[in-house]
């Protein structure tokens, strides 16, 4: 079932793990009880930040964060697009809005292509790698209404993405971009490109919204609310970023 959906879609993810257990506090898991408390306070403050630009939350998608490298191993390939098929069935008969964020990681094979240089694969090797993975998910029967995928340097590939995402009768399939927690003047970068495409509704902008002031929470330099004030002024500047961003 192909459905769609075009609206403008502003999300803060705060569902980090690993990343943000070692980042923010230095721990590995497995988490012994007072650590876990400690993680799950932290991430209330998120909570409190996302509150202050929104009156209620309503759950609208599913979604799946899928790590996908179209060169790799056939028959995982094959075996995962089938797990995902159903899942977007499922999801598609139950009238819920299937959110898929792709992720494509670069092999140590695909780094050597550009002599270890990640910033050359994702502007070289990346873009077309995403393009094949939705094309075959596409082929196997996943229809997300929403692909949430890694930032794009160029408007040519965002083009590209889009037309790809929309083909066969799939146009009102919308995209959004994620921020990767990258440095913000790259994620700028993403957000200002990703707007220039019409089909890109939005985006998914987390520790770049709220690193640093749960950083400053815990060092004690700020206050729990002064931190979620500064996620909710972060948050709302990427939102201006997108949509004050020229269009083609």
């Amino acid at each position: 079932m192909i459905t769609g959906y075009t609206r403008p879609l502003y999300l803060l993810p705060f569902d980090h793990r690993a990343s943000y257990i070692w980042g923010l506090f230095g721990w590995k898991e497995p988490l012994n009880v007072e650590q876990m408390v400690t993680v799950a306070d932290s991430k209330r403050v998120n909570y409190a930040g996302f509150e202050q630009h929104s009156e209620a939350f309503h759950p609208t998608f599913a979604k799946v964060l899928v790590r996908y490298h179209p060169e790799g191993d056939v028959a995982l390939n094959r075996r995962q697009a089938g797990r995902l098929t159903r899942v977007s069935d499922s999801l598609h008969r139950a009238q819920t809005l299937f959110m898929f964020e792709l992720l494509v990681p670069a092999s140590p094979m695909q780094l050597e292509r550009v002599e270890g240089d990640k910033h050359a694969y994702d502007l070289q090797v990346r873009p077309p790698l995403m393009m094949q993975t939705i094309q075959a998910l596409q082929d196997a029967g996943v229809e997300p209404d929403v692909w949430k995928i890694e930032g794009l340097d160029h408007q040519g590939d965002g083009v590209k993405v889009v037309e790809l995402a929309r083909r066969g009768g799939r146009n009102s399939v919308g995209l959004i971009v994620l921020g990767r927690g990258a440095e913000r003047d790259r994620v700028v970068h993403w957000l200002k490109t990703a707007a220039s495409v019409a089909g890109f509704i939005g985006f998914a902008v987390g520790r770049t919204s709220f690193w640093q002031p749960l950083v400053d929470v815990e060092a004690k330099r700020i206050s729990r609310g002064e931190a979620a004030t500064h996620i909710a002024h972060n948050f709302e500047d990427s939102i201006r970023i997108f949509e004050e961003a020229p269009s083609a």
